[in-house]
């Protein structure tokens, strides 16, 4: 026996018996018994509650990893994403010491931009925090790496930090 296919009309009364349910379903998750609270008073000491990571100062270098990774991001994001400088800027606005830093040359020894940029935070006496961009990287790199020899985190010639 062959079933007969259901009438237009017939389908779209079910599916709007259906869509229906569904609105009263969800409708029911709304929690309007419960009052809003209004505001009373406003409490003007209260310090602004920073949104994101935020520097550890005397947390490890990798508590300290999000900013670190976070500022790198936001660099990248600019129009100043192939600028040595950029990135030691941002760095110690967010807190980080000038004199723990190094940072790669902008440029290839013909004047090319370089391919790949390479930017350190000394952290303590053991660990680095360190970021590599560039074209060859794609998105930013950032790791926590041991120091090398004599408290160094880059490997090669280095720019100084002198602005």
């Amino acid at each position: 026996m062959l079933r007969r296919p259901a009438s237009r009309t017939a389908r779209a009364a079910a599916l709007l018996s259906v869509a229906v349910g569904a609105a009263l379903v969800l409708s029911a998750c709304d929690p309007q018994g419960e009052p809003t609270p209004s505001p009373t008073a406003v409490e003007t000491s209260a310090a602004p509650t920073p949104s994101g990571p935020v520097l550890v100062p005397e947390g490890s270098a990798e508590e300290n990893l999000p900013l670190f990774s976070a500022v790198t991001a936001q660099v990248w994001a600019s129009d100043q994403r192939g600028a040595g400088r950029a990135y030691i800027d941002a760095l110690i606005a967010a807190g980080f010491e000038r004199e723990a830093m190094q940072v790669t040359q902008d440029v290839s020894t013909v004047g090319n931009p370089a391919e790949s940029l390479q930017f350190s935070v000394r952290w303590g006496e053991t660990e680095c925090l360190v970021g590599q961009v560039g074209p060859s990287t794609g998105e930013p790199v950032t790791a926590v790496l041991p120091q090398l020899a004599e408290g160094r985190c880059l490997i090669g010639s280095t720019r100084p930090i002198d602005w």
